[in-house]
C-alpha cells in the first residue's frame, strides 16, 4: 500500500488547486476522481452556460442595432435553431468538448498522484480506489471535495418525459421548440433566458412568491420584468405535481395544481444541487451523511473528526467555485503548518442574466434575522448617466449598512457589469470600511458604479 501526505477526493475547481498548491511545497499527494478533472465548472456548468448566455446576449444587441444607432434600418437575428447551431459549437469550443485530458496532464506534470475511480474509505487512514489499477492506499490527511450533483424533485411521472438537468441540457446540441424549466434560482433564469433568446417558447415555474429566492425584492422583481420582456412565461407560486407524456404521445404536460398545467417539448429541471456525500464511505469515519453536506470548522477541518478536511460545494457553505478555490486556500495554508481562518461574511454571488444580478453580505431580511440594526437605501441604476449611453432601464442597487457599527453588511443589484460592480462592496465588507470613507470614494464619470454615491449617501443620512 502506498501512503501519500495528503489524499484528496474529488478533482473539481477545489480538489485540483489544493493538489497543486500542496506539491508545489512538496508533500505527496494523491488525487483521486472518476468523471472529470476540472469538474462540472468548466465542462458542464459555468463556462458554457456563460459562453451560451454570451452568445445570446449578443443577439440580443444585434436586434437593437437600430434603436442603439448601430444600422439605419432594424435588424432582425437570423433563425433561431441555425443560430443555436452556432452557439453550441462556440459553447463546446469554450468547454473543451468536455475533454479533460490536458486538465489531467497538468496535473500530472504537476507532481499530482491522478487516479481515475470512484474512491471509497475503507478505514482510518485508508481508501480504496475502485477501478484503479492503485487498489488501496493510505493517507495521513483526507480532503473530501467531491462536489454536488443535481436534484431530481420527486414529481410523480417525471421519470416518463422528456427532462434535462442542467448538465445535461448544457452538453446537447438540442433546441426544444418548447421549454418547462422548473426552478427560478439562478440556472433556472440564466437557462430560460438563453433557451427564450434563440426562439424556443420557455414557461419557468418557481413555486416561491419571487424569482431568485433569497435576493433583495427590488433585485427579483427587476429580474422578473426582464424575463418577461424576453418573452419567458413565468410562472410564480405553482409547483409542478405530476408530469405526464403530452398530446400526441410527444413531449410533457406538467399538472401545477388548481386545474393549472403546461405543455412542452422538454423539461429542464433547475431546482438546485445537493451535496456528493453519499457512497464515500464517511460512515468508517463516523460521520453522519445525511446529504446536507458536511459541517467544517473555520479551518476546513470536518467537524469532530481528525485529518478530515472538506472544501468546495460538499461542505454546503457557498456553492460557487471562487469560494472553492478560497476554501483550497484556507486548508492548504493550514496543511503547510499555518493558522488560516475563513471568512464568509463577504462571498459574493452572481446570476449571469442580460443584465446581471449580484449580491455579497446580508440582505436586509437577513440583517434583521439575524437582529443587527441595520439600514438600508436603493435606487434604480437607471437613473445613472452610463445607463442613458447604454440604451439600458433595468435593474436597482440595494446596500444594507449596520447602524451601531457604522459599515457596510450588504450589497444586491441587477444592471448593467453589476457582476463586476459588486467587488467593490465585498471589499467594503470584508475589511469593514468606514461609510464616511466610502461615501468620500469618488467614481469615474459615467460608469454603472456612480450609483453607489447617493446609496452610500443616503445610508449615512440615515444613521
Amino acid at each position: 500500500m502506498h501512503r501519500y501526505d495528503v489524499v484528496i477526493l474529488g478533482a473539481g475547481s477545489a480538489g485540483t488547486l489544493l493538489a497543486t498548491l500542496l506539491v508545489e511545497q512538496g508533500r505527496s499527494v494523491a488525487l483521486v476522481e472518476r468523471r472529470l478533472v476540472g469538474g462540472d465548472c468548466p465542462y458542464l456548468a459555468c463556462m458554457p452556460s456563460k459562453s451560451l448566455l454570451r452568445s445570446a446576449a449578443v443577439r440580443r444587441l444585434l436586434s437593437r442595432a437600430g434603436e442603439l444607432g448601430a444600422s439605419a434600418a432594424p435588424q432582425v437575428p437570423d433563425d433561431g435553431a441555425a443560430a443555436y447551431a452556432a452557439a453550441v459549437a462556440r459553447r463546446d469550443e469554450v468547454a473543451d468538448h468536455r475533454d479533460d485530458a490536458a486538465y489531467a496532464e497538468e496535473m500530472t506534470k504537476a507532481g499530482v498522484h491522478l487516479l481515475r475511480g470512484h474512491g471509497e474509505i475503507t478505514g482510518r487512514g485508508t481508501l480504496a480506489v475502485h477501478g484503479s489499477d492503485d487498489g488501496e492506499l493510505g493517507w495521513g490527511d483526507l480532503v473530501v471535495a467531491t462536489g454536488s450533483r443535481p436534484v431530481r424533485p420527486p414529481i410523480e411521472g417525471l421519470d416518463a418525459v422528456p427532462s434535462w438537468t442542467s448538465d445535461e441540457a448544457l452538453s446537447s446540441p438540442e433546441r426544444p421548440r418548447s421549454l418547462a424549466v422548473l426552478g427560478g434560482g439562478a440556472v433556472g433564469c440564466e437557462l430560460a433566458q438563453v433557451y427564450a433568446a434563440f426562439g424556443s417558447a420557455v414557461t419557468l415555474i418557481e413555486p416561491e412568491g419571487q424569482l431568485l429566492a433569497g435576493q433583495e425584492p427590488e433585485v427579483s422583481a427587476a429580474v422578473l420584468d426582464v424575463l418577461e420582456a424576453d418573452g419567458i412565461d413565468v410562472r410564480l407560486g405553482l409547483r409542478a405535481e405530476r408530469a405526464e407524456v403530452g398530446a400526441g404521445g410527444r413531449g410533457a404536460r406538467l399538472s401545477l395544481g388548481g386545474g393549472v398545467s403546461v405543455e412542452a417539448d422538454r423539461v429542464l429541471l433547475a431546482t438546485g444541487r445537493e451535496p456528493a456525500v453519499r457512497g464515500l464511505g464517511l460512515e468508517r469515519l463516523g460521520i453522519d451523511v445525511d446529504g446536507s453536506g458536511l459541517e467544517v470548522d473555520d479551518h476546513g477541518r470536518v467537524s469532530g473528526v481528525q485529518h478530515v478536511w472538506a472544501a468546495g460545494d460538499v461542505t454546503g457553505v457557498a456553492p460557487y467555485t471562487h469560494a472553492a478555490n478560497y476554501q483550497a486556500r484556507v486548508i492548504a495554508e493550514n496543511l503547510l503548518g499555518g493558522d488560516r481562518r475563513a471568512d464568509y461574511r463577504a462571498i459574493p454571488h452572481a446570476v449571469y442574466t442580460i443584465p446581471p444580478a449580484a449580491g455579497v453580505g446580508r440582505t436586509r431580511a437577513q440583517a434583521e434575522e439575524a437582529g443587527i440594526e441595520a439600514v438600508s437605501a436603493s435606487m434604480p441604476m437607471k437613473e445613472t448617466a452610463r445607463a442613458s449611453t447604454e440604451g439600458e432601464d433595468a435593474g436597482a442597487l440595494v446596500l444594507v449598512a449596520d447602524r451601531r457599527r457604522r459599515v457596510l453588511i450588504g450589497a444586491s443589484g441587477f444592471g448593467g457589469h453589476i457582476d463586476e460592480m459588486i467587488g467593490e462592496a465585498t471589499l467594503a465588507i470584508r475589511a469593514e470600511i468606514p461609510l464616511e470613507v466610502l461615501v468620500d470614494v469618488v467614481h469615474a464619470f459615467p460608469t454603472f458604479g456612480e450609483a453607489y454615491e447617493p446609496v452610500l449617501r443616503d445610508l449615512l443620512s440615515q444613521i
